[in-house]
């Protein structure tokens, strides 16, 4: 399975953010919208990424507060990218040993989505679901079985 099947089911809406915004606009994005990461964008480029992980670093080196920086001062500068062909174990391996929960999609130099753990999580467990069934299938269906259910 590769990246692209994850987000033809998933959709392309992206959500992004300058990176000379205000923390505070950034976070209030990422809780309205519900997300766990801003694409950081500057001039058509990805530049960064923006994650819970980021803010919540942010708010314990500001001491319990968010600050007044930019999102240029706390993103992610150096995300790990993969492309629409990637094969799912390998942004798994990737995400497990980068320890990264969002990771930005690219088609050479073009943003196309951002794929989190939970969605290669929730593909690996449809994949295998499917799998289960087709084996489950084709064992009640073993001419094998059926003369020893005769018998």
């Amino acid at each position: 399975m590769k990246v692209s099947e994850i987000l033809k089911v998933k959709g392309n809406i992206l959500f992004t953010v300058t990176p000379d915004s205000p923390m505070l606009d950034a976070v209030n994005v990422m809780a309205e919208k519900d997300i766990g990461s801003l694409v950081v964008m500057e001039k058509g480029n990805l530049i960064g990424m923006l994650s819970f992980r980021e803010v919540m670093a942010t708010i314990h080196a500001q001491g319990g507060a968010i600050g007044s920086g930019s999102v240029r001062q706390h993103m992610n500068k150096t995300p790990i990218t993969i492309s629409c062909d990637t094969e799912i174990n390998e942004v798994r391996r990737m995400m497990l040993e980068k320890h990264a929960r969002y990771v930005p999609v690219l088609d050479g130099k073009i943003l196309v989505g951002v794929i989190s753990f939970y969605d290669v999580a929730k593909a690996v467990l449809e994949a295998q679901s499917f799998e289960n069934k087709m084996l489950k299938s084709y064992i009640q269906s073993s001419p094998a079985l059926a003369s020893e259910q005769d018998g």
